[in-house]
C-alpha cells in the first residue's frame, strides 16, 4: 500500500484525465444501495480470487465503510505481483467521509398511488 488518500483527493482525481480505479470492498447489497460513481465492487472475501482483474491499473483506490478494512485490501492488492507497479491507496475515513454524490443500483421504489382510476 502506498498510503491513504482523502475523499477530496479522490473526487479531484475522478475528474482528471487519468482517474484511478475505485475498488469498493463491501458486499454487493451494500454496494448497490450507494457507491462512488464509477467504482467497481470486489467484496473483500472475493479479493484474493479476483485480484488479477486489477492488473495493468496505474492507480487503485480501495474503499470501505469506515476506512479500516480498505487499508488491508490495499496492502493485499499492492502485494500482488500483477499490481505491484500500481499506486495503491486506501480512502481515508471510508464512505463515511465521502461528501460527493453516490450512485445506486437499487431502483427507487415509488409510492403506491392505489389502483388506476377507471376514467
Amino acid at each position: 500500500m502506498d498510503g491513504e488518500i482523502s475523499p477530496e483527493e479522490v473526487e479531484e482525481l475522478l475528474r482528471s484525465d487519468a482517474p484511478p480505479r475505485i475498488v469498493d470492498i463491501r458486499q454487493p447489497a451494500s454496494f448497490s444501495r450507494g457507491h462512488i460513481p464509477g467504482s467497481e465492487n470486489v467484496p473483500f472475501n472475493e479479493l484474493p480470487n479476483r485480484i488479477a482483474s486489477l492488473e495493468g491499473a496505474d492507480h487503485i483506490v480501495t474503499v470501505c465503510p469506515h476506512g479500516q478494512a480498505s487499508v488491508q485490501a490495499a496492502r493485499l492488492i499492492k502485494s500482488y505481483e500483477g499490481t505491484g507497479e500500481a499506486r495503491v491507496d486506501s480512502m481515508a475515513g471510508g464512505l463515511d467521509a465521502w461528501s460527493g454524490d453516490l450512485e445506486t443500483d437499487v431502483e427507487q421504489a415509488t409510492a403506491d398511488e392505489g389502483p388506476d382510476a377507471p376514467f
